[in-house]
């Protein structure tokens, strides 16, 4: 019985810490299917983080911080749209630019907040919680953000698969030029995936500082943004495998902290670059078959589109 409580613990864990890179990992698949490489999910996280912590402590609203964290993420991406889709810069120079950028910027305005307490997202107290069995309790007190990045493959999916709009985003990013002659905007619909994106970036990192660890520190969001990078072209820009990928990098983010409980004697320093080490693995592996790259990327990705011509 201990272990199977130690089990369901751990997978009640693996989802909190997949939550984040659910949410910034979908933002970005958007994006890349409709054509946008934003490499700056790390800084829009981290402003998001930021934005939603000090609007927290201020207000001592948390869903307001979500709403705001969101909103920075927002900004941050219409900023790199701005530069990409109007000006037509090189998408993978602004988005390092713009990771650089959010991390001085989040340093910034959270400096005056560090050490703030704050009251974080509290769960959603279910109907008949009480009655409800031991397992089921577990999964009834996840907080409202976890079951949102839950949502999010399913939600996406359906996007991009059953209805017109999404068929359009991915046509956008397939061929932009066969787009424009159908009579479809290709620079708001790209507008809209990057506005997206940005948005669950934000929500993502708010989510890191309202509700999986209440306080604001800098560069707490620790390359989660990196690894929702990995994860999308590790998922080859297919939800479900997104999804899988996000709840495994979950699972080896979450295991140094449970593998005390199961027996395990390992290092918890080695333990802590698992996630890293993972991403880097991946990376190496899934570059080995550029075929398989090539044949699911979408064929506009990271391509400027000029109206004109």
């Amino acid at each position: 019985m201990h272990d199977g409580f130690a089990l369901l613990a751990l997978l009640v864990a693996t989802l909190r810490a997949a939550a984040p890179l659910l949410l910034a990992g979908f933002g970005e698949l958007v994006a890349e299917r409709a054509g946008v490489l934003n490499l700056g999910v790390e800084g829009m996280m981290l402003v998001g983080a930021a934005a939603g912590f000090i609007a927290t402590a201020a207000t001592g609203n948390p869903l307001l911080g979500l709403l705001v964290g969101a909103l920075a993420g927002a900004l941050m991406a219409l900023l790199f749209g701005v530069l990409t889709l109007t000006l037509r810069a090189n998408q993978v120079a602004c988005g390092l630019a713009l990771t650089i950028f959010g991390v001085g910027l989040s340093a910034l305005i959270g400096l005056p907040w560090q050490g703030t307490p704050i009251t974080g997202l509290a769960t959603v107290i279910w109907p008949g919680l009480d009655r409800a069995g031991p397992v089921a309790q577990q999964f009834m007190l996840l907080d409202p953000v976890v079951w949102l990045a839950l949502a999010m493959p399913f939600l996406v999916f359906a996007f991009l698969y059953r209805t017109r709009p999404g068929l359009v985003l991915r046509a956008v990013g397939e061929s932009h030029d066969v787009a424009h002659a159908l009579g479809y905007s290709v620079l708001r619909v790209r507008y809209a995936a990057v506005v997206f994106g940005g948005a669950m970036a934000g929500v993502a990192g708010s989510y890191l500082s309202l509700v999986y660890t209440p306080m604001w520190t800098e560069n707490m969001v620790a390359g989660r943004g990196w690894i929702a990078l990995a994860l999308v072209v590790f998922s080859a820009w297919k939800p479900l495998w997104l999804a899988l990928g996000a709840v495994l990098f979950g699972f080896v983010t979450i295991a140094q902290f449970h593998a005390e409980a199961f027996g395990l004697d390992v290092s918890p320093h080695l333990l802590a670059t698992l996630p890293y080490l993972a991403t880097v693995v991946v990376l190496v592996l899934i570059s080995r078959d550029a075929g398989r790259l090539k044949l699911n990327a979408p064929a506009a990705l990271g391509k400027p589109f000029n109206a004109a011509g």
